[in-house]
């Protein structure tokens, strides 16, 4: 070592023992460490470049807005979480559902405050968003599913719309006439208008004759027919309760 030092010169020298003594003084690592000021994780580039309404013309040209488009398209915009902390103030926080929340039946099967989990009683509002975002005012109508407690907070400054399900009347279907049943009774109340008073002992060959009238009519008039709803009504009713 001492041979190598007697090689440098003055100013090699001087640089060599300089690092050595920071490298030897205590605490002095923290020198060697990387400047992490600057450094962004993918959920701050996310919030950088977040918006509440993707419209048709917004153009994501960047990385960064790819990037947070992506992770727009993966959320669940049915229904809002709203943060109601400040409702006396008309100050209502929205955002969109996640997919921890959808499978919790968070915002739809519980209430949709971010601080509230009841799940009884809850109504379906309408409301309409106002928010400012990249220095411009914008709205947007969405959904809340809250309780009742919840639902007066909401209302606290100005009445909501109130979204209610409009249940479906099932309509009868008439059963259609039947010409051919029709024109045999007419033809049967001709014949006993025009029958004797005493009736005449019917013989093997006459009850043989009615039996198999008796049976052809009732072929004729056919099976009633009983109104069944479709697989595909039955599912359209269930996502309507499901999705209100």
């Amino acid at each position: 070592m001492s041979a190598r030092l007697r090689n440098l010169n003055p100013y090699e020298l001087h640089k060599y023992l300089v690092n050595v003594y920071c490298l030897n003084k205590k605490g002095s690592t923290t020198v060697l460490g990387r400047d992490t000021s600057r450094d962004r994780t993918d959920l701050d580039v996310i919030r950088e470049n977040h918006k509440f309404l993707w419209e048709d013309d917004d153009v994501a040209d960047t990385w960064e807005r790819q990037l947070a488009k992506k992770y727009y398209d993966k959320l669940y915009k049915e229904y809002c979480i709203c943060d109601l902390t400040r409702y006396k103030d008309n100050r209502v926080a929205l955002r969109w559902r996640v997919e921890r929340e959808v499978v919790a039946g968070k915002g739809q099967f519980q209430c949709g405050s971010k601080h509230c989990t009841n799940a009884s009683g809850l109504r379906s509002w309408e409301v309409n968003f106002a928010y400012v975002e990249d220095g411009a005012k914008k709205n947007a109508l969405v959904k809340l599913r809250l309780c009742p407690e919840c639902s007066d907070k909401l209302n606290y400054r100005s009445k909501k719309r109130e979204v209610k399900r409009l249940k479906k009347s099932r309509k009868k279907k008439k059963k259609p006439k039947d010409k051919d049943s029709s024109s045999e009774k007419e033809s049967s109340d001709e014949e006993e208008s025009s029958a004797p008073s005493e009736p005449a002992e019917p013989t093997a060959s006459t009850s043989a004759v009615e039996a198999g009238a008796t049976n052809e009519s009732s072929w004729k008039k056919g099976v009633q027919e009983i109104e069944e709803k479709s697989r595909e009504e039955e599912f359209a009713e269930y996502l309507e309760d499901l999705l209100l």
